[in-house]
């Protein structure tokens, strides 16, 4: 079994990979994210894993006021826990401290791990000096229908609540991980483009076993899990972003 990041913008399908991942015999850490409206399965998050993410990525983003000037005029700005919607710069380099090196290396010292976290798309960069023999699995799926289970999540979700967010900024913060991970992390290592359709038809995770060298376990797979539709109107540059990630999956839409 060989060790292994998921990483792709939230709401990609990234929770149901690492679901499979820890199911069959992968450490993703302890203790986990719990369950929420929106992965009532589980999100199989680490706690130590998000923290140390939002540490690095409170390094490059805007901090947001407390009190009525953040709520009036910077509800669109992600506070503490919420980074993993927020919009970072291609060009914005994230570098990790000494400290957080030392929690990252203990986290990987248990192996064979998997771990997931949206924030990877911005923070891989970071953690590479830590990960040993370590594949990487980039889970996506159409960028409108993505946006739209972004929008519904932070309606459902009390600690999105206090987060301005619509249909534009959700395919701004696509657009901008996918970005980060193809033009910023994917040239080194070895990877594994999905699309989320893959996944639930299930040649996806036959390839995503090769790839990983492992049994995995398929029990969890169930096309129902589909719930958003692509609807709306996606720039340009995102659905030519989207094609490349198509034609790297080697998957057609229908």
């Amino acid at each position: 079994m060989k060790n292994c990041i998921i990483l792709g913008c939230g709401r990609s399908g990234t929770s149901l990979v690492a679901a499979i991942a820890q199911r069959s015999g992968y450490f993703l850490g302890d203790p986990l994210q719990p369950p929420n409206a929106g992965n009532p399965l589980g999100r199989f998050e680490s706690f130590e894993v998000n923290a140390i993410n939002e540490a690095l990525l409170a390094q490059v983003t805007l901090p947001r006021p407390r009190g009525w000037l953040g709520n009036l005029l910077l509800r669109h700005v992600p506070r503490p826990r919420q980074r993993w919607l927020a919009a970072v710069p291609v060009g914005r380099k994230i570098k990790s401290t000494a400290a957080l090196t030392e929690r990252m290396a203990r986290l990987t010292a248990q192996q064979p791990y998997c771990f997931k976290d949206p924030r990877f798309s911005y923070t891989l960069s970071a953690w590479r000096p830590v990960l040993a023999e370590t594949r990487f699995v980039c889970l996506f799926r159409h960028p409108a229908a993505t946006a739209q289970s972004i929008l519904r999540e932070c309606q459902e979700e009390p600690g999105l609540r206090s987060l301005a967010m619509d249909f534009n900024r959700a395919l701004r913060v696509w657009t901008l991980m996918y970005r980060h991970i193809l033009e910023r992390h994917c040239q080194a290592g070895e990877w594994l483009f999905v699309h989320y359709e893959q996944i639930l038809a299930g040649d996806g995770v036959e390839r995503l076993a090769a790839f990983l060298d492992a049994d995995l376990d398929l029990s969890l797979i169930n096309p129902a899990m589909r719930r958003s539709q692509p609807e709306g109107v996606v720039p340009d540059q995102t659905q030519q972003l989207y094609r490349s990630l198509c034609m790297r999956a080697e998957w057609t839409e229908s």
